[in-house]
């Protein structure tokens, strides 16, 4: 008997509610990074903001590879092959460590970059010591991945909730301590804030290794027996999960130079800062949808281990429903009360830019309220495609289209004198076309007859 519309989005919401919690506290952590940073100093914001930026680019391609551990598990569910499971979490754990290790060494040459970046010398010195406090959280932030990925891919997805609650709790608690000097703690401004995040990702990385690592879980899906590494393994991961992680890195890239462009405008600090706080009040819209759209990638991937297509279709397109409901009514937020969002960043500190920045922002929402309306597209359809297999599209479509779209018109126009509504519109433009691409691919079917396990 086919299933009611009703039943379908139970369905998806049943694996995405912990996930989009999850997500949640992810961004409630990066708000009160935030919203710390700004009663701390305005500057600070705008630093974050490019280094998250840079940040981001090597670590999504480390955090996202390990995470594909999900559709490794989801697959071997589908087609009840439980044994295999473990060592597909054990090899995500491998490129985890090695991965955090090599990120060690970009604190080498962190100050150079930033000094390459040509951001003015205040910032630049920010830049770089938050940077090297983040480096510490790669290598616990990737095994995070590949937790969360193993209990996702099964569809215990409330699990989740507790590794990323841990992680919070922490992040506040050490932002405070670390980013103000209290109860005796150095303060180390907005380095503090990236040993808290470091903190924070050990804590979580913790919590789920003793949240998997049992006797029940080791019959079930042999966690403890199966760790030697195989060629056989460690090739599929590099041959789909790199893929995938490599979608996430070549955007960071992509989105990296945007905001190196961005600083370089004429009034490239309150540009800096108003897309810092744009980009964190944008997370409140995109993150539930990307809760959602996991949860399609994990029916997709079970459904494909089933051998059955249509379900999995069936599930992706709940999922765009589901989510476009959610990201209308934020959406609709962002043009009604932008003041409401602004009220969390307020500095009088420095007067000057902080009332450059709060004229700048109600504009830069609008631009979010627009194209955020096409991301349930294009997270759930792009989430579905790396269910089945189809990383390498996924991530060629981030190597093409973020330069002909956003980044290049926003060099052209950065001399311009509202360059940073330009670069914004850019922007819209590059997620938009993201998103028609992915749907046309989509309905193409291809995706439909591929796997990550045969």
């Amino acid at each position: 008997m086919p299933k009611s519309l009703l039943q379908k989005w139970k369905e998806i919401l049943s694996i995405a509610w912990p996930l989009i919690i999850a997500n949640g506290f992810w961004n409630i952590q990066l708000t009160i990074d935030r919203v710390f940073l700004g009663s701390h100093a305005t500057e600070s914001l705008g630093a974050a903001m490019a280094v998250m930026g840079v940040f981001w680019t090597p670590m999504a391609l480390l955090q996202q590879t390990a995470c594909y551990c999900t559709t490794f598990v989801a697959q071997y569910f589908g087609a009840k092959e439980n044994q295999k499971i473990g060592a597909s979490l054990w090899h995500a754990l491998y490129i985890s460590i090695i991965g955090g290790i090599l990120f060690l060494f970009l604190m080498f040459i962190s100050p150079y970059f930033f000094k390459w970046i040509g951001h003015s010398p205040i910032i630049q010195g920010l830049e770089s010591n938050y940077f090297n406090a983040l480096c510490y959280s790669a290598l616990p932030t990737a095994m995070v991945a590949a937790f969360s990925g193993f209990f996702t891919g099964l569809g215990k997805t409330r699990v989740v909730i507790l590794i990323n609650a841990s992680g919070l709790l922490a992040n506040a608690i050490f932002d405070y301590l670390l980013i103000f000097g209290k109860l005796g703690f150095t303060a180390y401004g907005i380095a503090g804030a990236g040993y808290a995040t470091s903190i924070a990702a050990y804590v979580s990385a913790f919590v789920g290794a003793v949240l998997i690592y049992n006797e029940k879980n080791e019959s079930l899906y042999c966690v403890k027996s199966a760790w030697r590494p195989t060629r056989d393994l460690f090739y599929r991961y590099f041959r789909f999960g790199l893929p995938s992680g490599l979608q996430w890195a070549l955007e960071g890239l992509a989105f990296s130079v945007f905001l190196i462009l961005m600083g370089r405008f004429q009034n490239g600090d309150a540009a800096l800062a108003s897309s810092s706080i744009v980009v964190t009040v944008m997370m409140i819209a995109i993150l539930p949808a990307m809760g959602i759209a996991q949860a399609v990638m994990v029916l997709v991937g079970q459904h494909l281990g089933e051998k059955k297509p249509e379900l999995a279709e069936e599930a992706s397109w709940s999922g765009v429903q589901v989510s476009s409901i959610y990201i209308a009514c934020v959406a609709l937020s962002f043009l009604l009360i932008p003041e409401f969002y602004l009220s969390w960043f307020q500095n009088s500190q420095n007067l000057e830019l902080w009332n450059e920045v709060k004229t700048i922002v109600p504009y830069l929402l609008a631009y979010v309220a627009f194209f955020t309306s096409f991301d349930s597209l294009n997270l759930n359809l792009s989430f579905a495609l790396r269910g089945a297999g189809d990383t390498r599209f996924v991530s060629l479509v981030a190597l093409i289209v973020p330069w002909p779209l956003m980044i290049m018109p926003t060099y052209l126009t950065s001399h311009f004198e509202k360059a940073v509504y330009w670069a914004w519109a850019f922007a819209s433009l590059f997620i938009v076309s993201q998103a028609i691409i992915f749907w046309r691919r989509f309905v193409g079917g291809k995706w439909k007859s591929m796997s990550v396990i045969s």
